[in-house]
């Protein structure tokens, strides 16, 4: 079967993200190879709205369970969307607590949130643990009320706070507990200062006395609970507009300083250097066999992209790839069914066939139906995001 890996070491890597038109319109200089590769490796960071490339984390630290499953949920093993509609936004954040002494205070830096995303829904995901020694008397109640607050100020004892959510939960059960959180969470989003955390209180009447902090929730003070650390769950709407026009970095020398190292990221730096290594030892490529000689209809090739070769894979948990296809071949007329042409196609290859017009091209061969990928990744802040991107699979070819 005819494939193509995105593999840099092969020295192919990245000409198919080359082949955008630079924004002037006017044709461009040819650049020196590295050039050309860490060019391609931003317009990547682009496509994949990653600015700075995150530290490798992987396989040193695990993502919650719960973004794994959401992750498996919306999208099948190499990442492609199973079904339009079944994640709320494109783009969901995980943040894990980040006070872990105290027993009851929920603290979540949201500073990883990008301007201009906007907020759906925040869930505050917390781990009730089971209490393991039950009452022998007959009239203590098995159930607990638990309220969560927002705390309003960080250094006020007592602190003042904002109930947000109360409930009765068993005193002998354990599991996850979701709390509605938007409202709050979006007013931290617009003021960053007034975030101070959660207070989860758990309290229950006995005998006309007010018993506290009966259960306990977990925390991640070892690998056994590491799991099970509270999250807040934000699922939002990216709001960015993809812009298609990439002007490689020598045709900006009055924006960005000559080339030095500074160009190259350190990780991807070693694969261009590979990938030049790899192109001085292939052998010249044979010429391509004249179109009269061999005519092939279009249809769908392989084109994989595998992030450990670009150098992504310490960083990206779920794919370790995946096949993006692209399209090949002629659109001679006769246009057959096969070739899901348009009707102007259709005119298009008539019109050249019959030489009704100098200038009149074949129609091309391109994707007419395309697929979403789901990408599951720790942040530069080592958060865990699920982020869907639009358009990113060729599903179907056509001449259009």
């Amino acid at each position: 079967m005819a494939a193509r890996r995105l593999g840099l070491g092969l020295g192919l890597g990245l000409a198919w993200l080359l082949s955008l038109p630079a924004a002037s319109g006017l044709p461009l200089a040819p650049l020196p190879r590295d050039e050309v590769l860490a060019a391609a490796l931003q317009r990547l960071r682009e496509v994949f709205d990653i600015e700075e490339l995150p530290p490798d984390v992987l396989p040193r630290k695990k993502p919650p369970q719960f973004m794994v499953d959401l992750f498996n949920k919306v999208a099948d093993a190499n990442g492609i969307t199973r079904a339009p509609g079944l994640l709320e936004g494109d783009v969901v954040r995980s943040f894990e607590d980040r006070v872990p002494v105290d027993q009851y205070h929920f603290y979540f830096d949201i500073s990883a949130m990008e301007k201009g995303e906007q907020m759906l829904k925040a869930e505050f995901r917390v781990f009730k643990l089971k209490r393991t020694h039950a009452s022998r008397r007959s009239d203590v109640k098995h159930f607990c009320k638990v309220e969560v607050y927002e705390l309003l100020e960080s250094a006020s004892k007592p602190q003042k706070r904002h109930l947000i959510a109360s409930r009765l939960l068993s005193l002998y059960t354990e599991g996850w507990e979701v709390f509605s959180v938007t409202q709050t969470v979006s007013k931290w989003v617009a003021n960053s200062s007034s975030n101070h955390g959660f207070l989860v209180t758990t309290t229950q009447v006995f005998n006309n006395r007010i018993e506290h902090n009966l259960v306990k929730f977990a925390k991640s003070q070892g690998t056994l609970q590491e799991s099970r650390n509270a999250l807040l769950v934000l699922f939002t709407n990216s709001n960015k507009r993809k812009s298609s026009n990439f002007i490689p970095s020598s045709t900006k020398t009055e924006m960005n300083p000559p080339r030095n190292e500074a160009l190259l990221v350190p990780r991807e730096t070693q694969i261009i250097e590979s990938s030049n290594a790899s192109m001085n030892r292939r052998p010249r490529a044979a010429a391509v066999p004249s179109a009269k000689s061999q005519v092939t209809a279009c249809h769908r090739r392989e084109l994989y992209v595998d992030f450990r070769a670009i150098g992504w894979s310490g960083w990206i948990i779920y794919p370790s790839g995946y096949n993006a296809f692209y399209c090949r071949g002629s659109c001679l007329f006769p246009l057959g069914e096969g070739l899901n042409a348009t009707n102007h196609a259709t005119v298009q290859s008539i019109v050249h066939t019959l030489k009704l017009s100098e200038d009149v091209s074949t129609p091309c061969c391109v994707p007419d139906e395309l697929k979403s990928l789901n990408l599951l990744y720790f942040d530069d802040k080592e958060n865990v995001v699920l982020k869907n991107y639009k358009d990113m699979v060729a599903t179907r070819c056509g001449c259009h």
